[in-house]
């Protein structure tokens, strides 16, 4: 009797499509989340290397690929769970398109080659990769389930993809810029789990059972702390980051980009995916845009 694995690999049509069904495991759409990195040599471009631009272009494709191991190991642990969201059931693994065990084997291969490259860049970048996916791994296994600290745990990735970025280009942060990241990952996060309990209001316990604990009223609340603490923290950045004080002139910018998001949330009723926000809204597209442009614009000319 064959084993199922065998049974799966045997499948001719499926067996074909197993490159494509595992680069779609690694969820490449929400790669964009990643590119905080680039936000170091964004702020620090007057002094950036080409090579250390190099550097910052494999500091995020290895954080794509880390990323992507943890996207597997939540999609193994959630298979069953995914199966009753009327979007994340039609993942490889929930939908039964890509058996688990293979699944995990890429993901371990994959894991092991980013850790290795990763050291060549900086043996700390190393250590940032292995605690990233620890975190997100104990938030798969059990923190998703914790009220409030699952949204820290959301926030502390990113905040961990910006300081990524300065590791890979050996730059510093200031503390203002941590903060600023913090923050609007809050407000990401917050926007992630009120757009789910709107998705799952029916049945809201069936798919994340931690959504039986929050309520619109606590997420908005929290939305509203989080979107003025971040307004006047990256206001603070501008004029106290130790660069020009042209600076403040991106604040409008930021505070619009927060505005529209919160919009989107709360009249087109999106905002689950902010990744996928980014790619397909075109005022915050727009937003972005001006925001890298003047930045680069300011700190080249007025500083």
């Amino acid at each position: 009797m064959q084993s199922p694995l065998n049974e799966f690999v045997n499948k001719p049509v499926i067996h074909r499509q197993l490159p494509l069904l595992l680069v779609k495991q690694l969820r490449p759409k929400q790669w964009t989340k990643n590119l905080l990195v680039f936000a170091a040599p964004l702020f620090s471009f007057e002094t950036v290397t080409p090579a250390a631009l190099i550097n910052s272009l494999a500091g995020f494709l290895l954080l794509c690929f880390v990323s992507g191991c943890v996207y597997i190991v939540n999609d193994y642990i959630d298979r069953e769970a995914d199966r009753n969201h009327p979007v994340k059931r039609y993942r490889p693994m929930a939908s039964g398109e890509l058996h688990p065990q293979i699944a995990l084997a890429f993901g371990a291969l994959i894991m092991a080659g980013s850790l290795v490259l990763s050291y060549l860049l900086n043996p700390l970048f190393t250590l940032l990769l292995a605690v990233y996916f620890g975190i997100n791994v104990a938030y798969s296994i059990r923190l998703k389930h914790v009220v409030i600290i699952d949204i820290m745990i959301i926030a502390a990735g990113f905040v961990l993809r910006a300081i990524a970025g300065g590791l890979v280009i050996h730059v510093p942060f200031t503390p203002w810029f941590l903060l600023c990241t913090l923050l609007l990952s809050l407000f990401l996060a917050t926007g992630k789990r009120r757009h789910e309990l709107f998705l799952l209001q029916n049945d809201k316990g069936s798919h994340r059972k931690v959504l039986e604990q929050y309520s619109y009223e606590l997420l908005d609340q929290i939305s509203g702390i989080v979107t003025t603490a971040t307004i006047i923290s990256y206001s603070l950045f501008t004029f106290t980051s130790g660069r020009t004080i042209h600076l403040m002139w991106t604040i409008p910018l930021v505070i619009y980009g927060m505005f529209r998001y919160l919009y989107l949330i709360h009249i087109e009723k999106k905002g689950g995916a902010p990744d996928k926000v980014l790619l397909e809204d075109r005022h915050i597209q727009i937003t972005v845009i001006l925001y890298v442009v003047s930045v680069v614009t300011i700190l080249a000319y007025f500083e």
